[in-house]
C-alpha cells in the first residue's frame, strides 16, 4: 500500500525551521503553482518570473482588495519571499527544480504594493 503524504506535517516542519512564513503562505504556492501551470496549453515547469505573475494573478482571483492584506498576514510581502518558500518546499521534495532554477528568479519580480493594490475598478 502506497504511503499516503503527510502535507500538513511537513509544512509544519517546515514553519519550525524557517517560521517567517505561515502554512498558509505554503498551502497558497502550492495551489498558486496548480493554477498557474493550469493557464497553459499543455502542463510545463514554470520559471520564478512566471510563478510570481501567477501568484499575483491567483492572489487577486482569490482575495480581491485584500490581496496584499493576506499574503502580508503570512508573512509574504515581496517576490523574493514567493523564492524563499518555493525553495523551502523543494528542500522538503514536495516541489523539484531544475539545474536553470534560483531563488534569483523571484527577485524584484514586481512591486508588490502597486501590483497588488490596484485590484479594484471602480464604475460610476
Amino acid at each position: 500500500m502506497k504511503e499516503r503524504l503527510d502535507i500538513i506535517g511537513i509544512l509544519e516542519k517546515i514553519t519550525e525551521k524557517d517560521p517567517r512564513y505561515k502554512a498558509d503562505a505554503y498551502l497558497f504556492v502550492l495551489g498558486g503553482l496548480n493554477h498557474t501551470v493550469s493557464r497553459f496549453e499543455k502542463p510545463r515547469h514554470v520559471n520564478g518570473k512566471e510563478l510570481s505573475e501567477g501568484l499575483r494573478d491567483y492572489a487577486i482571483d482569490q482575495f480581491g482588495p485584500l490581496a496584499r492584506t493576506v499574503l502580508e498576514s503570512w508573512g509574504v510581502t515581496k517576490t523574493e519571499d514567493f523564492g524563499n518558500i518555493v525553495f523551502n518546499l523543494i528542500k522538503a521534495k514536495l516541489l523539484s527544480k531544475t539545474e536553470e532554477d534560483s531563488i534569483d528568479d523571484f527577485r524584484d519580480v514586481f512591486e508588490f504594493k502597486k501590483a497588488l493594490d490596484n485590484t479594484v475598478k471602480y464604475v460610476l
